[in-house]
């Protein structure tokens, strides 16, 4: 099974997500406080129990053990405001273990990791490198990406396409019959005719003197 294979077949909720925002921030103070052969195991979920990963990292002495384990607690601390749910080892500095629940950090000596040998302990666990759980966070966002790019042309295409079924549904529809105009009925003639008034002759005006 090629690396990644297992991930890209995963569902990754956004808490999943965050937590291996978390495990890559860790992974990143190891390399930067120059842990050893440092490693990040994919716990299988019928064997982990509580925790989703576990990072493992080695140290050349107790002082620089103890370095690496303050600085993760600090870095996710300031970036994140995450705190560990308990940390264990830190007096001795042979192994220290730093606790968030979903992922757990295991600084060890070299050769206390080499007696207690967790990976081989974690038969099932898929162990990655601090680069190639890089590469699988960043193959997941591409693949997301990719996804919400493919998603919105179809939603313009459904959008566009609304308005043109419409006007297709209505052009199908049969023009509705036009009734013919009623003409107007004529108006009546209100003004009345004046009545002529006949005007008494002048013969009459004389015989009646």
């Amino acid at each position: 099974m090629r690396t990644g294979e297992t991930f890209y077949r995963m569902k990754i909720s956004p808490a999943q997500k965050q937590t291996r925002t978390l495990v890559q921030a860790a992974a990143a103070v190891c390399e930067d406080k120059k842990g050893l052969n440092t490693r990040i195991l994919a716990l299988d979920p019928a064997d982990s129990g509580l925790s989703d990963f576990f990072l493992v990292t080695s140290a050349t002495n107790e002082r620089q053990a103890v370095t690496i384990a303050d600085e993760i607690e600090l870095r996710l601390k300031r970036d994140f405001g995450v705190y560990p749910n308990s940390v264990e080892g830190r007096r001795h500095g042979e192994w220290i273990l730093l606790d968030y629940v979903d992922f757990v950090v295991h600084v060890f000596l070299s050769e206390r990791r080499a007696f207690y040998d967790i990976e081989r302990l974690r038969k099932s666990a898929r162990p990655l490198t601090p680069e190639e759980f890089d590469a699988e966070l960043k193959a997941e966002l591409a693949q997301k990406t990719l996804a919400a790019r493919t998603k919105a042309p179809v939603k313009a295409r459904a959008a566009s396409a609304r308005p043109a079924a419409k006007a297709k549904k209505l052009a199908k529809r049969p023009a509705a019959a036009k009734k013919p105009a009623k003409k107007a009925a004529p108006r009546r003639k209100t003004a009345v005719a004046k009545k002529k008034v006949a005007r008494p002759s002048a013969k009459k005006i004389k015989r009646s003197r």
